[in-house]
């Protein structure tokens, strides 16, 4: 009994359509996409590999993500540097600080949506991702 996992995540868009564009072809995140090893896509649902997740409310003041937003997404990856060179190479601006990065939590990038939104790729210690 109780809560197994996150069954989606909701927010405003000014352009919810073209915001879901935008993550489906950069990112392969949303409706009709499918994680490797997740199984065949399905019209509705991003099928995502089993693995940690961060539940963390922040301080109000936090700096870590902009003050205008109520929120960051936070997506697990492999091969980072791989993701990197990919959004780089489509014009996605990357920030990575090397304070971010620790042997027991992984590697950090940060990126924004078209619409501001701060979305952090986070890769896992090597066995630690569970996915």
């Amino acid at each position: 009994m109780g809560v197994v996992g996150i069954g989606g995540i909701f927010f405003r868009s000014k352009d919810p359509e073209g915001l879901s564009s935008w993550y489906s072809e950069h990112l392969d995140v949303g409706a009709g996409c499918t994680a490797e090893d997740a199984g065949e896509p399905e019209e509705w649902f991003w099928k995502t590999q089993g693995g940690p997740v961060v539940f963390a409310p922040f301080k109000a003041d936090t700096d870590y993500f902009p003050a205008d937003k109520a929120f960051m997404l936070n997506l697990r990856v492999r091969d980072l540097d791989g993701l990197l060179e990919k959004l780089a190479a489509e014009g996605i601006a990357i920030e990575t600080r090397a304070e971010w990065d620790s042997p027991e939590t992984g590697q950090f990038a940060r990126i924004h949506d078209p619409e501001g939104n701060a979305i952090e790729l986070w890769e896992p210690p090597a066995g630690n991702d569970d996915g």
